[in-house]
């Protein structure tokens, strides 16, 4: 079994690719984890500084490795 690692994905992302990262490491789908963002910024929390945090410090994955297989040469 493959090491789960918490990188920001290259498939799934609609800025950054920090949503989609975190879904892929928790298994879950990439709206809900953007919605929960968009929630927690909306209600008075630091969603957008949360994320812009997470966005410096996650790495970004080092291929394109998903449901197509790997096309990292």
């Amino acid at each position: 079994m493959a090491e789960k690692r918490l990188t920001r994905s290259v498939n799934n992302r609609m800025v950054a690719g920090v949503a989609g990262g975190l879904a892929e490491y928790f298994d879950v789908d990439p709206t809900l984890v953007r919605a929960l963002f968009v929630i927690v910024t909306l209600l008075g929390g630091s969603g957008g500084l949360i994320y812009i945090i997470l966005w410096l410090i996650m790495p970004e994955a080092s291929s394109t490795t998903g449901d197509f297989g790997d096309f990292s040469e």
